[in-house]
């Protein structure tokens, strides 16, 4: 979806086309010749997973390669994939390849090699006809598959990967019906995630459009998915993105829409979310007519989760820990650095958090508190025009 308009710091706009306009890099001639690469292994070690490199997707902009600093997390552009645009991005279970959905040719999944450092050494592959509007991609914990959540037509496909990792053919596209009560954002069903569970038996898709969350049984062999589940929650909240608890128990659902955090039950048995405590987003006094909901994540130890904020332009913390699990209890705020801070990532050991503010075109990173939660801005932001996805080649180690 578009993002809202830009509420402050737009002087940082100009920054970032300034400094952002005059960047070109390619990936090199000479990785032209790199070897076919190897099969795809099952999820394991992720021996390709470069805990310094990052990858910025930007549907303005080609994508980014970049490398954090060990001391300040900040990051510095490396180069980026000539002819490539990205609306999201993810990793193979082993960081050998990278996957990235754009709305060309009917929803289109591209595919990049990676070489041991984790830098891009070339295209792969692509495959068109996912459906309308591609907004995320998930790889199945195995490797031979990809699914992407499409939200213009509310739809979800699966890809099936050949031997090389390479996009194969189209195996399914699921649609979603009905409806929520904001007519101009809910008059149909917008997928709007898609997240495999551990054991990759299991598929999540989270509907903006019609205010649910979707479990799937998927078949490896057959590259299908079965609903097992269709998960309520609450009206209009436009649920946009979801992340369990390392326990396992519970779901956190991000509301874009009505800008609240949704704590859910998790039945391992049938799929099924159970909606419970509902949480502001927002700080005191903020209007959430002027904010939409963006990005959710969770610290690998489960005491902390992290949600963005765009119009308010904030980050929101808040305490998971113990009995703050089912009942998440809010830490506080800090600014996002820039306008619209779409997506959100932890980078290695959770030292560090990055944010891709959109509107102005910066990635920020904050250093982490592990007792605390507490974000504090470190190093100096990332211009990259329209960032609005910066991942972590560590994400696969999850």
């Amino acid at each position: 979806m578009p993002p809202p308009p830009v509420t402050r710091r737009t002087a940082l706009t100009l920054f970032a086309a300034a400094a952002g306009g005059g960047l070109t890099f390619a990936v090199s001639a000479a990785n032209a010749s790199t070897p076919a690469p190897r099969s795809v292994a099952p999820r394991g070690a992720a021996p390709f997973a470069n805990p310094a490199r990052f990858y910025l997707g930007s549907v303005q902009h080609e994508i980014g390669v970049a490398t954090a600093d060990a001391a300040s997390g900040a990051l510095s552009l490396d180069a980026l994939v000539a002819d490539s645009r990205s609306s999201f991005l993810a990793l193979s279970p082993t960081a050998e390849r990278l996957y990235s959905v754009i709305g060309d040719d009917g929803g289109r999944l591209d595919a990049f090699t990676l070489d041991e450092d984790g830098a891009v050494t070339g295209p792969l592959g692509s495959v068109g006809g996912l459906g309308d509007g591609p907004c995320h991609v998930a790889v199945h914990p195995a490797g031979g598959h990809v699914f992407s959540a499409n939200y213009n037509d509310g739809t979800v496909a699966v890809v099936a990967l050949l031997d090389d990792g390479a996009p194969g053919e189209v195996t399914q596209v699921v649609q979603h019906t009905g409806s929520g009560p904001n007519p101009g954002r809910q008059e149909g069903p917008h997928a709007h995630q898609v997240l495999p569970d551990p054991g990759g038996a299991r598929l999540f898709a989270v509907d903006l459009g019609n205010d649910s969350v979707y479990a799937y049984a998927f078949d490896a062999e057959a590259g299908q998915l079965t609903e097992e589940h269709q998960s309520a929650m609450p009206p209009g909240s436009g649920p946009r993105h979801m992340v369990f608890h390392p326990g396992g128990e519970t779901a956190y659902v991000l509301g874009e829409l009505d800008s609240t955090l949704t704590t859910c039950g998790y039945d391992a048995a049938t799929g099924a979310l159970t909606p419970g405590a509902v949480a502001s987003l927002l700080p005191d006094g903020a209007d959430p007519g002027g904010n939409t909901a963006a990005e959710i994540v969770v610290s690998a130890d489960g005491r902390f989760v992290y949600a963005s904020n765009r119009g308010d332009d904030s980050i929101a913390i808040f305490s998971v820990d113990g009995a703050d699990e089912t009942e998440p209890r809010l830490v506080g705020h800090v600014d996002s650095g820039g306008a619209t801070p779409r997506h959100i990532s932890l980078g290695a050991d959770d030292a560090h958090l990055y944010v891709a503010n959109q509107s102005t075109g910066v990635v920020v990173v904050f250093a982490r508190d592990a007792e605390t939660g507490g974000l504090t801005p470190t190093g100096e932001p990332l211009p990259l025009p329209g960032v609005e996805c910066v991942l972590p080649a560590t994400s696969v180690l999850g």
